[in-house]
């Protein structure tokens, strides 16, 4: 049962032993034996006896007393709590610790001290592409902390780097042991939101994570505290009561919560595992340093969440006595930076209501006004104030140094004890909210008026009584808000309750300063300077290049090229201009957002030092990978030959396709190696001078290997008409090459002759593919395509031949014509009965299986049907109206050429090399022997069969008939006469 206090965290005796090593309730407990009286008597009143529930109270009891009796002082805070940061800046100027230790992934200090060149909010991120003691599907991993302005952490960290002597000691478990201790369900647990622009899908860590994990509790809370969600509460009855606290007040309430949390969290004993693995972690590393430093312990501070700030392992405290054993990190290598942060990335990130953070923010800047207590910020840090050092604050700070040591008192039986604070109505402010609220209404086209905004006012006035509060909250004003201005639909982008938000802070998103960046991220920078654009600031920017005048910005374009492949959409947007293989643009219009996009350009950096080493990096990956396809490799190659420029890295990926061709057994990729293969030969034969050995050795295995694949192809049902259509595309295509390079044409013809298939669009596509090769002529193909419309039982699967036909277009483009008229005599022979259901089959099977293919069949019906509606009534379809070929016999022509006679200078040279004597026949033909060269009548064989090509019938004349040369004598007479005067006797 859920609903049940953990057992094991709060046994139902009362818990009456400290810690080893800890005060126990002997010495120090005595603060609290007054307020243990008082529950001991509440728990008999209410639960009739002695039992769970009183060892729960006075186990509370005992947690803050033994927080409040050690010798290293405990801070408990909460994460992004304004009651928090206000206290911590109020104690660090009373304490002035030596030493600071942080709740914080101990492997992330170094990145500190960079924040000061950041304007908050930003995050703290370890990353990690390459993983290595993990399972690979987990892979990239990243870890995230969130730091703003109203935080505690912020504060002990400006407070430690700015101040000299101190020293700043993160104690909280590495980055690597977040993944090795948390299960896959923790790390999603935390992230509750949607996934993030600027934080993405990384694992978040947060200082001081404070919120019921017993789910009847928070909803016990809720109801009886009249609000909607934890946020709300968490302000109206934690940060405004503890606003104007003393420091003993806010440590044990803090303290009080942390630990009623903690024994009222339902037992999911991975997470209560996880969380005393973390305190053993961090107290160990505590007591190490102590150690080695020397350092007392009363000169430190402690900054932790409350929730393990009310800790019960054996190891808690300076004297506790666990031998807690820190396991190895594993091999993985992590890469460490600074990403900028929002305030809606935080409440994503952490499961908040939206708006808290910024509300937060607000309350923030409201209690620094009304307690004047000067906050810690880091010098020269960029969105902030220098901050005012006086020298009465100094010696204020010199005298609270080192306070005299004094008993704790009990503050929390007081603070329990009395009535809530009544805060007056303060009628300027709410006022002015509403009059806020009415003026961005109507700019973003809400029809609000004055009316509006004194209902809003006494709205939300009413709202704060209905939920027994005297003063407004920023919430109920909301709801007011919402109540009286929100319309059926938004006129804008922004609804009313966003427009609050936006009143009361916005959403603030931080920015990572160039000094804090990567070096990658500042090259890029550096490179696209000549652009003389801000790319830093957030929006988009608009980049105009005309490499034609300015030459040097050649290198600009190539920078925003590769930006272009490495980062994500929208960062490096083409406006005008193409790049291509062979094809550069001499001018082009970008629109960058490099600043919207900073972090995807900061975790580049964890990659490499330069955008050329990264993206080799990531095209090896995808070429090397496991699963690597020969499609993506030959991208690869492509991207390479793009965006890098040289052979090498393109010879490398190159061969690198040819053994993932060599190793495939299906065809899923055929069509995409196809485009491919066919680009980069193009591109070769045009800039090189000869075809490098790599795409050589590929187009010789790949005829080899498909020609293979495609019987079995033809018969698989899972490879596709388009597919089986590439193949055919890629052995016809690249033929003439690969027999150029020692393949055999016999292949080919023996796998087509092995195809079988039985689907009917690989019939049609293998029926192509013989008339391709010879072994089916076109007069065929069209009885064949007459016989399935004849035949009443094919006729509903016509359009799957029809979609073989059009993929076949892809190998034999010259069949175009031939698909025109299968398709125009279906129109014209089928019945409607028959031609009106199948129709949209046909349009279906075209869209979906054909379309690349369906322009080119287009343009042929253009090129076959008329163009004019008034011409399509004499109109005749070229496949009807065939003629009979006639032999047209041609007129007597003189016997020989007439410019060679003409000019018998060339044929007389060529003769005497030749070494013949003959002499030239006179020019008016008398001459005695056959008509026509003698090695054409010797050798009718040739003639006969290049007349038959040509469309010639006609017999040979007698040799002894007069001068009357055959047909495709007389045809090409200069041919003729050409090899008569060389060969033969006149």
């Amino acid at each position: 049962m859920t609903g049940t206090p953990d057992t094991t965290a709060a046994p139902g005796t009362p818990d009456t032993t400290a810690a080893p090593g800890t005060p126990g309730t002997t010495a120090a407990g005595a603060t609290f034996t007054a307020l243990r009286g008082q529950l001991h008597d509440a728990a008999a009143e209410f639960a009739d006896g002695q039992d769970a529930l009183e060892g729960i109270l006075l186990g509370m009891v005992d947690d803050v007393d033994r927080a409040v009796g050690e010798p290293l002082e405990i801070f408990p805070v909460c994460h992004h709590s304004p009651a928090s940061a206000l206290a911590m800046a109020r104690r660090l100027r009373e304490k002035q610790p030596k030493v600071v230790y942080l709740e914080l992934c101990e492997d992330m200090t170094p990145l500190l001290t960079e924040l000061r060149n950041c304007r908050l909010p930003v995050a703290v991120q370890a990353f990690a592409s390459e993983i290595d003691g993990f399972p690979p599907d987990w892979a990239p991993l990243s870890v995230v902390a969130p730091v703003t302005e109203a935080s505690a952490e912020y504060q002990a960290i400006a407070y430690a780097l700015d101040t000299p002597g101190v020293e700043l000691v993160l104690v909280d478990r590495s980055s690597d042991h977040v993944f090795q201790w948390d299960a896959r369900h923790d790390q999603t647990e935390r992230a509750t939101g949607d996934t993030d622009a600027l934080h993405g899908e990384a694992v978040g860590v947060e200082i001081g994570d404070l919120r019921p994990r017993f789910a009847e509790l928070e909803e016990h809370l809720l109801r009886h505290g009249k609000v909607r969600h934890w946020s709300e509460w968490w302000h109206q009855y934690v940060e405004v009561p503890l606003g104007d606290s003393d420091h003993d007040t806010y440590r044990q309430v803090m303290f009080l919560i942390g630990s009623l949390f903690r024994r009222l969290a339902p037992g999911r004993g991975d997470r209560v595992r996880v969380d005393e693995d973390r305190e053993r972690y961090m107290w160990t590393r505590m007591r190490e340093h102590l150690a080695a430093t020397g350092t007392d312990p009363a000169d430190c501070l402690y900054v932790c969440g409350a929730f393990h700030a009310a800790s019960r392992v054996e190891e808690f405290g300076v004297h506790g006595t666990g031998d807690f054993t820190i396991s190895p990190r594993t091999a993985t290598t992590w890469q460490y930076g600074l990403i900028p942060s929002s305030h809606t990335a935080i409440e994503a990130q952490f499961g908040l209501a939206p708006g808290s953070v910024s509300i937060a923010a607000t309350q923030w800047a409201k209690n620094l006004r009304r307690t004047r207590i000067e906050p810690y910020r880091l010098a020269g840090q960029a969105g902030t104030k220098k901050p005012r050092a006086t020298k009465a604050a100094t010696k204020t700070a010199a005298k609270a140094a080192a306070p005299a040591p004094v008993r704790t008192e009990d503050r929390l039986s007081g603070f329990l004890q009395q009535p809530p604070t009544l805060h007056t109505l303060d009628e300027a402010e709410l006022l002015g909210w509403s009059v806020d609220i009415v003026r961005a209404a109507r700019r973003s086209g809400y029809l609000a008026s004055t009316a509006d905004a004194i209902a809003v006012f006494e709205t939300s006035i009413l709202l704060a009584a209905m939920r027994d509060r005297a003063k407004p909250t920023p919430y109920d004003f909301q709801d007011a808000a919402v109540t009286c201005i929100e319309k059926d639909t938004v006129p804008g982008r922004r609804d009313v309750r966003r427009l609050v938000e936006i009143m009361m802070g916005g959403d603030r998103i931080g920015q990572v300063g160039y000094e804090a960046l990567p070096p990658l991220a500042r090259d890029v920078h550096d490179r696209l300077a000549p652009l003389a654009l801000d790319l830093q600031q957030r929006g988009v920017r608009r980049a105009l290049l005309d490499m034609a005048s300015r030459p040097e910005l050649r290198a600009c374009s190539d920078v925003l090229w590769m930006l272009r492949r490495l980062l994500p959409p929208g960062a490096a947007r083409t406006v005008m201009g193409e790049r291509r293989l062979g094809e550069r643009s001499i001018q082009e219009s970008w629109d960058l957002s490099l600043g919207t996009h900073q972090r995807a350009l900061i975790e580049l950096g964890y990659e490499g030092v330069s955008l050329e080493q990264v993206l080799e990096q990531r095209l090896r990956r995808t070429a090397y990978g496991d699963r690597a396809t020969t499609a993506e490799v030959l991208a690869a190659v492509e991207d390479a030959t793009l965006y890098l420029g040289g052979r090498r890295l393109a010879d490398e990926l190159g061969t690198r396709a040819l053994d993932v061709l060599a190793g495939e057994r299906t065809v899923d990729g055929a069509p995409e190696v196809l485009r491919r293969v066919r680009g980069l030969l193009a591109y070769y034969r045009t800039s090189e001078p000869v075809l490098p050995p790599w795409i050589e050795s590929f187009v010789r295995t790949g005829y080899a290997h498909y020609c293979t694949l495609l019987p079995s192809a033809f018969r698989d049902e899972d490879a596709t008409v388009g597919q089986v259509a590439a193949m055919l595309g890629f052995l016809f295509s690249m033929e003439s090459l690969a027999l150029s390079l020692g393949c055999d044409r016999t292949q080919l013809e023996l796998a087509v002759a092995q195809s079988h298939p039985g689907d009917p669009a690989k019939t049609a596509l293998l029926w192509a593919a013989q008339v391709q090769l010879g072994t089916l002529s076109r007069g065929e193909l069209r009885a064949r395509c007459d016989e399935l419309l004849a035949n009443p039982l094919v006729v509903p699967s016509y359009p799957r031949y029809l979609s073989g036909f059009v993929h076949a277009l892809e190998p034999v483009p010259g069949l175009a014509d031939v698909v025109v008229e299968a398709v125009s005599n279906a129109f014209g022979r089928l019945p409607d009965a028959v031609l009106l259901p199948w129709l949209p089959n046909l349009i279906t099977t075209l869209r979906s299986n054909a379309a690349e293919l369906a322009p080119l069949l287009i343009r042929e019906a253009g090129r076959i049907f008329p163009g004019r509606l008034a011409a399509l009534d004499t109109w005749v379809p070229p496949w009807r109206a065939l003629p009979e070929p006639q032999r047209v016999r041609p007129a007597a022509v003189p016997r020989g050429a007439a410019l060679l006679p003409a000019h018998p200078e060339t044929c007389d040279a060529l003769a005497r090399l030749l070494g013949r004597t003959e002499t030239w026949a006179p020019a008016d033909g008398a001459v005695a022997g056959p008509a026509g060269a003698a090695l054409l009548f010797a050798h009718r064989a040739t003639s006969d069969a290049v007349a038959d090509l040509l469309g010639g019938g006609e017999p040979w004349a007698p040799e002894a008939a007069e001068v009357r040369s055959p047909a495709l004598t007389a045809r090409h007479p200069a041919t003729a006469h050409a090899v008569a005067a060389l060969l033969t006797t006149p």
